[in-house]
């Protein structure tokens, strides 16, 4: 027999008040900040090795005649404590848009019931049929722990987790019996929750945690501390530690049939003043030629670091395209503040977003490293203008979206149902795909503990499902990834690989450029199929990139022509 939501009311109020009181289980995503005073400093172009490329990366030079290749831009999601529950404002009937997504998702968290026993993935997926979504975003990679037994970092280790259980082997095939797909939602730069730490030995926390020495992992602030809140992050910036993550989440491809992947947490934390690791600093003095210790509001360290993120994108999908091209790459963007008006790129990159956590995501989208980008439209309508915010980004976001689906993601457990489905049904009339966060808390009553999370479950369902609501007609998701081959490719040979300018070229024109991260590694994922020259440091291999699938170059051997700068780390 169905078990209804308001069967499971009692033992699940029980559950939500020992997770949601009890230190284990961290508060949902912030809501939107009160803004810091903040300026964001002018954007300045990425920072060039000074070995043997050119001092400044500017736009590819096209052949005479051609078009000027389009520069590279960025975006983030948002903190607040709930306000009082207030009746939404009357919005203007929406207008119905072309779709740029039919996405209808659901996040589920693995902080509290959901995902930890059989019987919960079971409930779980079961509520989310009932619900009317068409997609999971399943929590896959927490805290450097896995919420599955075949992925390359450990499984978690909370007590309430059942024994020989792999979760996503289940979510995944019960989601596919009812026609849902599943995507693994992974918390990349998650390192360590010091209020409940993975105890399995080879937890990242253990191997290269902030008691490590050299060998950390951690970011860090110029004072050498490392926790934000609860948490620790891994830093981008090192390559060792940028490995790791890659791994993290192509494992899951490998592993498993989920149908695609979702970054999130793939930024720097909140604040600016990150990524002080001796390691880091040295690598940046290394490929700038700076010396000293860079202020927090350098706007080339700045740039130096957001580069770093973006990389990791952009290795990410390459990495799962080799693996199954038709996997999508999605990610859970910031949108901090109010929004940049539709196109207006310069506006984003003054934006908290692109400044602060260093995010870029326009680029990540316009290079085809993100075919789905659902962001954290956290906002309550309720209060000040958050309500034009969240429509204000939704519209940008669909202005400089490339090819890229995009999906409005809103917060379920800081609105009221009337509100939430108010937010849901604007941004589907624009033509946004919609995600739901989360399932352990679909309303601000259950985030409050007033109500239980089945309570909260059948509300939130009588709102989306009511006529004219988002989700009062079923609607598939069958859309296939746009982005489905790349070139990837390394350099080798030299004590600085990183920052150097690597450029594709077609028919005699440069038609792509881009920089290597810091294992040397570079790719691109727009190129037409056909014939490819690469050039980078003085190398140049030709290949043809397929219709389909990642074309891998030979490792391209540099040598400098003068002595690279010591990496000791010392100014």
């Amino acid at each position: 027999m169905k078990t209804s939501f308001l069967s499971r009311s009692v033992p699940l109020l029980v559950l939500t008040l020992q997770v949601l009181a009890g230190a284990s289980a961290p508060a949902p995503p912030p809501v939107e900040p009160a803004p810091p005073a903040f300026t964001a400093p002018a954007p300045v172009p990425p920072v060039m090795a000074p070995v043997t490329d050119p001092p400044v990366l500017g736009p590819p030079v096209p052949a005479p005649g051609a078009p000027a290749l389009p520069l590279p831009s960025p975006v983030l999601p948002s903190p607040v404590p709930p306000g009082p529950a207030l009746p939404a404002p009357v919005q203007p009937a929406p207008v119905p848009a072309a779709p740029i997504s039919t996405v209808r998702g659901l996040w589920v968290d693995a902080f509290g019931p959901g995902l930890k026993t059989r019987a919960q993935v079971a409930q779980t997926v079961e509520d989310a049929a009932a619900l009317g979504v068409n997609t999971l975003f399943v929590q896959a990679v927490r805290r450097g722990d896995c919420l599955c037994l075949r992925g390359s970092v450990p499984h978690i280790t909370d007590r309430d987790f059942e024994r020989n259980f792999d979760p996503l082997t289940i979510v995944t095939r019960l989601a596919h019996a009812r026609g849902m797909r599943v995507i693994a939602w992974v918390s990349v730069t998650g390192g360590v929750n010091a209020r409940v730490p993975n105890t399995h030995p080879k937890h990242v926390s253990r191997l290269h945690g902030p008691a490590s020495g050299a060998a950390s992992w951690m970011s860090r602030r110029p004072d050498g501390s490392w926790l934000e809140g609860a948490d620790g992050w891994l830093d981008p910036a090192i390559p060792a530690a940028a490995d790791h993550m890659v791994e993290s989440v192509v494992s899951l491809v490998r592993n498993y049939p989920v149908d695609g992947v979702q970054l999130d947490r793939i930024r720097y934390p909140d604040g600016g003043a990150w990524g002080y690791d001796p390691k880091t600093l040295a690598r940046y003095r290394a490929e700038s030629g700076t010396k000293g210790t860079p202020a927090a509001s350098d706007p080339r360290w700045q740039a130096w670091k957001r580069e770093q993120v973006t990389a990791l994108v952009r290795r990410v999908s390459l990495e799962v395209k080799a693996i199954r091209p038709t996997a999508w790459v999605s990610a859970a963007t910031i949108t901090y503040g109010a929004p940049p008006a539709p196109g207006d790129l310069a506006a984003f990159r003054r934006s908290r977003t692109y400044a602060d956590v260093l995010q870029d995501w326009p680029t990540w989208m316009r290079e085809g490293y993100l075919d789905l980008n659902v962001l954290m439209n956290y906002k309550r309508d309720s209060v000040g203008e958050q309500g034009a915010w969240l429509d204000g980004w939704n519209a940008f976001a669909a202005s400089v979206r490339a090819g890229s689906e995009v999906a409005g993601g809103t917060a379920l457990y800081l609105n009221p149902p009337g509100i939430t489905a108010a937010q849901a049904t604007r941004t589907v009339a624009s033509g946004l795909g919609w995600v739901g966060y989360s399932y352990r808390t679909p309303t601000l009553d259950v985030y409050g503990t007033r109500q239980s999370t089945g309570q909260g479950l059948e509300a939130i369902r009588s709102a989306l499902t009511a006529p004219g609501g988002a989700l009062a007609t079923p609607v598939a998701w069958k859309g296939k990834p746009p982005t489905v081959r790349g070139l990837a490719g390394r350099v080798v040979g030299t004590a600085v690989p990183g920052s150097r300018v690597v450029e594709a070229v077609q028919e005699g024109r440069v038609v792509a450029r881009t920089l290597t991260d810091g294992g040397g590694h570079y790719g691109f994922l727009t190129l037409p199929p056909g014939r490819v020259e690469v050039r980078v440091s003085g190398q140049r291999w030709v290949e043809a990139v397929p219709e389909t699938g990642v074309v891998r170059f030979p490792d391209l051997l540099v040598r400098d022509v003068a002595p690279a700068p010591a990496a000791s780390g010392k100014p």
